[in-house]
């Protein structure tokens, strides 16, 4: 009979490291270039009085201000996921405290439930 593991290995877990830190990198590098649209757009005099008449631009404003908080909310998500792997705790569900299917890992890194915890919600 072979005993169900209950966490991922270390070399599994670096592994992890190395995918998440690059997503983190890539998210950090999105959410500056957000900041500086938006701190773009304010400091021109000529885009406050253009805000006023018109309403592209204040939705383009609005889109881009979404966007970079969907950006800090995964940065922190993958924060949070690194301080898992450190804790060695990573990849597992928070709901069943079985492991995390690999490939779900992979495609969304800042996972912690099992697919079959989401489905069950």
């Amino acid at each position: 009979m072979t005993e169900e593991r209950t966490r991922y290995s270390d070399a599994e877990l670096e592994e992890f490291k190395q995918l998440v830190t690059e997503k983190l990198q890539k998210a950090m590098e999105e959410l500056d270039f957000y900041k500086k649209q938006l701190s773009g757009r304010a400091d021109t005099s000529d885009a406050k009085l253009k805000g006023l008449d018109d309403g592209n631009v204040s939705a383009e404003v609005e889109r881009t201000t979404a966007m970079a908080g969907r950006q800090a909310k995964l940065i922190k998500h993958l924060q949070n996921a690194l301080i898992r792997i450190e804790n060695k705790t990573y990849g597992i569900c928070s709901v069943t405290g079985k492991l995390i299917n690999k490939d779900r890992l992979r495609l969304v890194p800042h996972s912690t439930k099992s697919i079959e915890a989401k489905n069950s919600r």
